[in-house]
């Protein structure tokens, strides 16, 4: 075998090694299998401190690792920190659960929605009320909120970033009836 054919095996070879060595973590992402759960990745992500507590209090720990694939419209620590004063405090008390649980089942839709999927209309929330998605000049939004970041993929579904909680009219308005203003306006 002449030199030229030599060298020029051994580059293609030498070519192919590194190729798959730097595809193999883009090929093992790809399978699933190393990606993190909903909860998680929240977890993991130092800025859904307070949604991962509502969480754990709700109970609904073991749901959101689930199969799903469920979509997430997340509320950051900063959209908690809109709320008014002592209104997570409260929501957290073990007492409160049955307010808690309906909050967060509305921040959550059956189904894998990517960003570049959404279509302005309503979607379905496990709590099952409909949510509002909208298109403006600002982005993406549901209800009032203005989605930050989007198509954070997980194990068992997808987060979306929202800068405000948001809370179904249904129990706003129950809320209110019963003079509970902390709830009532939690996402005004």
């Amino acid at each position: 075998m002449n030199r030229n054919k030599m060298v020029s095996r051994i580059t293609i070879a030498s070519l192919l090694t590194l190729s798959l060595a730097l595809a193999g973590p883009a090929f093992a992402g790809s399978c699933g299998g190393s990606k993190p759960d909903l909860v998680t990745t929240a977890a993991e992500a130092d800025d859904f401190n307070t949604l991962v507590a509502a969480v754990k209090a709700a109970g609904l720990v073991e749901a959101l690792q689930g199969d799903g694939p469920f979509t997430v419209f997340a509320p950051s620590d900063d959209a908690f920190a809109k709320l008014p004063a002592g209104t997570v405090e409260t929501l957290l008390k073990p007492e409160n659960k049955d307010q808690l649980v309906p909050i967060l089942t509305y921040h959550v839709v059956s189904g894998d929605i990517r960003s570049y999927d959404v279509k302005p209309g309503h979607v379905t929330t496990l709590q099952g009320s409909e949510a509002t998605i909208s298109k403006k000049s600002n982005g993406l939004m549901i209800d009032q909120a203005t989605i930050v970041a989007t198509d954070i993929v997980t194990s068992n579904g997808v987060i979306d970033v929202i800068d405000q909680v948001i809370m179904p009219q249904s129990l706003r308005a129950a809320a209110a009836a019963d003079g509970d203003k902390m709830v009532a306006h939690a996402a005004d």
